[in-house]
């Protein structure tokens, strides 16, 4: 009998001490999904920042990183763990902040489309941490994404008309 108990109790905190892992294991996978399902991938990287020429389709660049509209340019950012170019230096709550806020680092800079952040911002804390979670898990790739290119200011007209040639 005393030879079950202590089985048992060792047992029990053999469970105890995985339960931890098992735990942040399960907060991966599930970010893994959302991620896998919100697409995320098919704009930010692990893809490479690449020379800006198209062919341009509907105001993106067949990779999907640069897109433009009355906004301006925007490029998509480098999610991976990457401390210099990524989000590597980010904090959880940083990462929940901006999807929150529409605001890098959640209180800087306009996120601007087409991240859906108002779409991504009405997912749980549970589910940001998992993505975020998740985030943390892929390879890190240095990518130092260019700064968003504000819109052109539209053409003045001249205060005297063109000269007419003879």
């Amino acid at each position: 009998m005393i030879r079950k108990t202590l089985l048992f109790a060792l047992s029990m905190s053999s469970l105890a001490l995985a339960a931890p892992g098992t735990a942040a294991s399960s907060q991966v996978k599930r970010g893994e999904y959302l991620v896998s399902f919100g697409g995320c991938h098919d704009c930010h990287t692990p893809k490479k920042m690449g020379a800006l020429q198209g062919p341009w389709m509907a105001a993106t660049v067949g990779t999907m990183t640069a897109w433009a509209g009355p906004w301006g340019i925007s490029y998509t950012a480098n999610l991976t763990p990457d401390r210099e170019t990524g989000l590597g230096a980010w904090t959880e709550q940083n990462f929940v902040d901006t999807m929150r806020t529409g605001r890098h680092m959640g209180r800087g800079r306009p996120i601007l489309p087409p991240m859906p952040w108002e779409m991504v911002g009405k997912l749980t804390d549970q589910d940001l941490k998992a993505v975020f979670a998740y985030l943390r898990t892929i390879p890190a790739v240095k990518n130092r994404v260019p700064q968003p290119v504000p819109p052109a200011a539209p053409a003045t007209a001249s205060a005297a008309p063109p000269a007419q040639a003879k």
